[in-house]
């Protein structure tokens, strides 16, 4: 097993030194403007100069801010109410429709209602943020929830658990594997969610940093702005697969 996690490891390496030589061949050599596609030493030389005039770390940390607000609120909120949705027809019935419509609303279309409702204050970016990924979550929680094997479901009601005791003990545990997946995919969709708001209504963060850059056609401050991004959520995605297998070590992903 653990040499089959070496290959595919070093097939991605492979992957990424062949990016890496692909770019250096279609900058270097000119086949490529500069404009286009910069150079690999000009983007690290724009990302060294962010990092030496602060750029990099304040635009980072509000970016970083505005994502977790905006997606911890939709995780409090599609948590609670997905386990309902798939426990109880009623809730359901009455909530199904309005997620089942919503969800497939562009979050881009509603820019300009939550500059009216909200300004362009940080609360604008949070509901932007929010919109797009709480009705997608609250669904995929209802389906973690609805797949739990009903055996499980049966089993402790024949030994007399109560409904509250079902939740707690049967079916969140049961369905946390599927709703942890659902959480890091939706932390990944909340950063393509809040670089449109800071394009739009903004004056600090990544997605500010990369629409001022394109004014001035700077695309190696630009591609050094969409590489930290990539990284950011690298480091996000290895943190929930490590949280994962600290909340759930009962559950096997299947190689």
């Amino acid at each position: 097993m653990k040499e089959k996690i070496s290959v595919f490891k070093g097939i991605s390496l492979l992957t990424f030194f062949a990016i890496i030589i692909l770019w250096c061949s279609l900058t270097y050599t000119g086949v490529l403007n500069k404009i286009f596609l910069p150079t690999p030493s000009s983007v690290l030389k724009a990302g060294v100069e962010m990092y030496r005039d602060g750029s990099l770390f304040t635009d980072s940390g509000v970016s970083i801010l505005r994502v977790f607000v905006g997606w911890a609120a939709s995780v409090l909120l599609a948590l609670p109410l997905g386990m309902m949705s798939a426990c109880s027809k009623t809730v359901r019935a009455i909530f199904q429709p309005i997620h089942e419509f919503a969800r497939y609303l562009p979050v881009a279309a509603l820019i300009p209602i939550t500059l009216l409702y909200f300004g362009i204050g940080e609360l604008q970016k949070y509901a932007i943020i929010f919109l797009g990924t709480y009705f997608q979550l609250v669904l995929m929680v209802s389906d973690g929830v609805s797949s739990v094997d009903k055996n499980l479901i049966n089993a402790a009601r024949t030994l007399g658990a109560s409904k509250g005791q079902i939740y707690y003990k049967v079916l969140f545990p049961a369905s946390m594997p599927s709703i942890m997946d659902s959480l890091r995919l939706t932390i990944g969709w909340a950063w393509t969610y809040l670089i449109v708001a800071e394009m739009v209504a903004a004056n600090s963060g990544l997605g500010y940093m990369i629409l001022k850059s394109q004014r001035y056609l700077a695309t190696d401050r630009i591609f050094a702005g969409l590489i930290l991004i990539g990284i950011i959520g690298l480091a996000t995605d290895w943190l929930f697969r490590v949280a994962t297998k600290l909340v759930v070590p009962w559950h096997e992903k299947l190689s």
